[in-house]
C-alpha cells in the first residue's frame, strides 16, 4: 500500500498494490496492521455501501462529537470526485478542503478522518461507493453543511444542472453560519 500526503496532513489517499493478468487483478483493501502504522490507529467497526447514478452529490456529512467518525472510502464501480472539509476550529486548514477523484480504474482510497465533513459526487453513468466508519451511524448527532457552500468553494466538476440531491442534503446551513469543534472534541475515547 502507498500513502500518499493531501494538502491536510491528515486525509491521506492509499493506493492498493494492484497484481493483475489476463485473468483478472487482485488487491488487498485493507490491512489493519499497515493502516494503523502508515495512516491512522483507528479499528473500523462498520461498512457501507451505496449505489448512485449520474450527478447525484451525497453530502457535505458529518457526525457531531462524541459520534464523530473517521472513513476509509473508496470506489468498486465508476468514477467520483471525493471531499473532506476540515471543520476543526483549531487547525490551520480549517474550512479548506481536498478533492480526489476516485473510481474503478485508479483503485484509490481516500482516508476522512474524525472532524472532517464528507461528500462524493458521481461523474460515471453510475458508482457504488464504499466505505469503512470506527463509530456507528448516530442517526441523532447526524449533520451536514451546504453542498454548493461559497465560502469552502468546492468545484463538484459538473454542471450546476446535472447535480441531484436529496431534500435533506438541501436544507444544510452555510459554513459561516454554524459553529464546530476543536479538534480535542474530535478524539475517540
Amino acid at each position: 500500500m502507498e500513502v500518499i500526503n493531501t494538502e491536510i496532513p491528515e486525509v491521506k489517499i492509499i493506493v492498493p498494490k494492484v497484481f493483475g493478468d489476463s485473468r483478472g487483478y487482485f488487491m488487498e483493501t485493507f490491512r489493519s496492521s499497515t493502516f494503523k502504522e502508515k495512516v491512522a490507529n483507528v479499528d473500523f467497526i462498520q461498512e457501507n455501501e451505496s449505489s448512485s447514478s449520474y450527478g447525484v452529490l451525497r453530502g457535505l456529512h458529518f457526525q457531531k462529537p462524541p459520534y464523530s467518525q473517521g472513513k476509509l472510502v473508496r470506489v468498486i464501480k465508476g468514477k467520483v470526485i471525493d471531499v473532506a472539509v476540515d471543520l476543526r476550529t483549531d487547525s490551520p486548514t480549517y474550512g479548506k478542503y481536498v478533492a480526489v477523484e476516485l473510481s474503478e480504474e485508479n483503485k484509490k482510497q481516500l482516508w476522512v478522518p474524525r472532524g472532517f465533513a464528507h461528500g462524493y459526487i458521481v461523474l460515471s453513468e453510475s458508482a457504488i461507493f464504499a466505505y469503512k466508519c470506527d463509530q456507528y451511524y448516530c442517526p441523532d448527532a447526524e449533520d451536514g453543511i451546504m453542498w454548493n457552500d461559497k465560502t469552502i468553494n468546492i468545484d463538484w466538476k459538473l454542471p450546476k444542472e446535472d447535480i441531484q440531491t436529496s431534500e435533506k442534503d438541501k436544507e444544510y446551513k452555510a459554513f459561516k453560519s454554524r459553529s464546530f469543534y476543536s479538534s480535542a472534541d474530535f478524539i475517540k475515547e
